[in-house]
């Protein structure tokens, strides 16, 4: 069987690995990012891929930055047939991407050439989108620019949030990584290039992300409340505090005329109804931060 070399970080990429494992694919090592501070104790916590490839056995490489010539000799070392990667979180080098004699895939989690990046999951629900999806494809040098081999579709529920699509789209990438895999073994694995001038780009969130700006309609406001949780999780203020906004759903009945961000009525048993600048919307619940 093909010997594979897995990079992954976090819990999104466990399923993957675990997945590659029950299918009886060798993984000859696991590549992460290095144990971080967490906690109140900032005490050093290893990363969810690291405690699954020791559970099992699997030895696990840290490096600072894998395209560092020395890590590089490390992975060549291990002699490779394909590398399978799901949210590392490094972009790999030409001379990384050359180590496996069969080429590198990726667990990407959309529907590319939409939402290439670092976000995909949170900008797909925070821009509304109707459905999304995993992408395994061929890397390159290029930000999510290879060619594509497998493709899947999901739905995304007009209230679903960003932690339920990423689970869904976790098990749905495992399920298409195995699938990959055997194509490649099989010699069957398609090439299909992306079209490049569909590309969106999926940035980084930033603390002006996490921020609701009352001045949106409100179905994007639940958008963006919806896209943020569990994490990080967006926010407003409510006489110098800060609350943080778990849930919300847009208010179907008529509001009176106000400043977007006004409080307009209190649904009883509902909460607050917010104005948004077209409609309205209702948190429900919103927590004190």
């Amino acid at each position: 069987m093909l010997r594979i070399l897995f990079m992954g970080t976090p819990e999104f990429a466990c399923p993957t690995l675990e997945a590659l494992i029950r299918a009886g694919y060798p993984v000859v090592a696991v590549v992460t990012q290095p144990d971080r501070p967490a906690g109140r104790g900032g005490k050093l916590q290893p990363p969810p891929v690291k405690r699954l490839a020791e559970a099992h056995g699997i030895p696990v490489l840290q490096p600072r930055r894998v395209r560092h010539p020395d890590a590089v000799a490390q992975l060549r070392a291990l002699a490779p047939d394909l590398v399978v990667t799901a949210a590392f979180g490094q972009i790999l080098s030409a001379e990384v991407l050359a180590v496996p004699r069969l080429g590198c895939l990726n667990v990407h989690a959309s529907l590319l050439p939409r939402w290439r990046g670092a976000a995909p999951i949170h900008r797909a629900v925070m821009a509304g989108d109707t459905e999304t999806g995993i992408t395994i494809m061929w890397m390159d040098e290029g930000l999510d620019t290879g060619d594509i081999l497998l493709q899947r579709a999901i739905p995304i529920g007009p209230l679903e949030t960003a932690g339920e699509v990423h689970d869904r789209l976790a098990a749905l990438g495992a399920e298409l990584a195995v699938e990959a895999v055997r194509l490649v073994a099989e010699g069957r694995a398609p090439r299909i290039p992306q079209d490049h001038a569909r590309a969106t780009y999926a940035a980084k969130l930033t603390p002006e992300d996490e921020r609701i700006d009352w001045r949106e309609s409100a179905t994007q406001v639940v958008n963006r409340i919806r896209g943020l949780n569990p994490w990080p999780v967006a926010h407003t203020t409510w006489q110098g505090q800060i609350l943080k906004v778990w849930m919300a759903e847009p208010w179907p009945e008529p509001v009176p005329a106000a400043p977007p961000g006004t409080v307009v009525a209190v649904a009883r048993g509902k909460g607050p109804v917010v104005a948004c600048g077209e409609g309205a919307y209702k948190p429900l619940p919103a927590h004190q931060n």
